[in-house]
This record gives structure tokens, C-alpha cells and sequence, in this order.
């Protein structure tokens, strides 16, 4: 089973990709979508939709997960935010992903155990449950990754 992980953004987007396999979970892939702010937005998310079907056909995960876009005080972020979201998730229904959501707190329980943890401990731990020298960069991808995590803890996946 495959899970690809996506930490929504306009300019980056973070993706990981994570295999569990007889109980046991394997990096695939991690990295970033950078759109260049001299993109019509319309632009920016067919750019997002393109990387993200790219990787849906280059890997064949299973289930796509995404952090839940919580409206906090800039409101304009976060409905591009939500544009974001919403390119990603045409992609996962056009190539039959089931699509799962979890809030920061969600993550970073399942994670490390804390659903107030700060960003450095989410990252130390990805990178020790992934058994990676070093935690992942950029921060968007270590978040991705962080999320395919969380939802190999949180949905209860079969063990193949």
C-alpha cells in the first residue's frame, strides 16, 4: 500500500510518499511543487494539478491524505489554500484515490504523540519512523511526509 501525503500551499506544495508493506513503512518520495508568483493563480493550480497527477501515475498510491485547512486569521491564504486543496483533489478522484483529511493536531498526535508538538519534534520523529539520517527538507515535504504517517496510524491499514 502506497500513501501519498500533500501539505497544501499556492507557491509549495510539500508531497511524500510512504509504502507499508508487511507492517514495515519505506520512503518512497518526498519533495516540493513550487509555483513562481509571477503565475496567474489559474496557472499556479494547473501547475499543482499537473506535479500531483504526475505522481499519482509515476507511483500508484492507493490513498491520498491532506491536512485540513483551518481558517485562522488571513482569510485570503487560506481560500487559496482551499483552491490548492481542491486541484489536489480532483487529481485523487480522477484516478480513484480514496482521499482522507486531518488536522494539524491530528498529525502531530499520531506522530509524535503530542498534539501540541512543535515543528522540529514532528520533523525528528518522521525522520526516526522513516529510519532517515536526517529529517526531510524542505519543511513542506517533512510535513507531507508527516501526514502519510498520520494516516497510516489513523485509518487502521491492512497489513499486506
Amino acid at each position: 500500500m502506497i500513501i501519498l501525503g500533500i501539505d497544501p500551499g499556492t507557491a509549495t506544495v510539500g508531497f511524500g510518499l510512504v509504502r507499508k508493506e508487511l507492517g514495515r513503512l519505506e520512503l518512497v518520495d518526498f519533495g516540493v511543487v513550487r509555483t513562481p508568483s509571477t503565475l496567474s493563480d489559474e496557472r499556479r493550480l494547473q501547475s499543482i494539478y499537473e506535479e500531483v497527477v504526475g505522481l499519482i501515475e509515476k507511483h500508484r498510491p492507493e490513498h491520498m491524505a491532506t491536512e485540513k485547512l483551518l481558517f485562522g486569521a488571513n482569510r485570503k491564504t487560506a481560500i487559496q489554500v482551499a483552491r490548492s486543496i481542491g486541484v489536489v483533489m480532483l487529481a485523487a478522484a480522477q484516478h480513484h484515490l480514496e482521499w482522507f483529511e486531518y488536522s494539524p493536531a491530528e498529525v502531530k498526535q499520531a506522530v509524535t504523540g503530542y498534539g501540541q508538538a512543535e515543528k522540529h519534534q514532528v520533523q525528528y520523529m518522521v525522520a526516526k519512523l522513516l529510519r532517515l539520517d536526517a529529517s526531510p527538507k524542505p519543511d513542506d515535504a517533512a510535513d507531507a511526509l508527516a501526514i502519510c504517517l498520520c494516516h497510516e496510524r489513523l485509518a487502521r491499514l491492512p497489513i499486506r
